[in-house]
């Protein structure tokens, strides 16, 4: 096995433990209590929408992979640009691209050096 698999491997098995003890916790929590439709219309209408999850380094891989690109050596988190992605595109060029976080959208493209 590759590093970057043992590394996508380990990052798979500690999601999927954290994910099971996120709906484990859901399943116990006592239900909140009903209120009145009167109350609960201004508030849904002021509630922030809520953003969308961020995907695991594991679906940006497969996302990667899924577009034509191969060789992937390398997938870093960017506070600014979402993931950066070490690949080669389909015509076997080296690029680095970068990202988008929640949509798995290539933004940017350029050739590695």
């Amino acid at each position: 096995m590759t590093r970057i698999q043992k590394t996508l491997a380990a990052l798979a098995i500690g999601a999927s433990a954290l994910g099971a003890g996120a709906a484990a916790q859901a399943q116990t929590a006592a239900p909140a209590p009903a209120a009145a439709p009167a109350q609960a219309a201004p508030a849904a209408q002021t509630a922030p929408a809520a953003a969308a999850p961020m995907l695991t380094i594991r679906q940006v891989y497969d996302k990667m992979e899924a577009a034509g690109y191969r060789n992937i050596s390398e997938i870093e988190r960017s506070s600014k640009h979402g993931y950066e992605v070490k690949a080669y595109d389909p015509q076997g060029q080296r690029v680095k691209l970068r990202v988008d976080p929640q949509s798995g959208a290539v933004t940017r493209s350029r050739f590695d050096d």
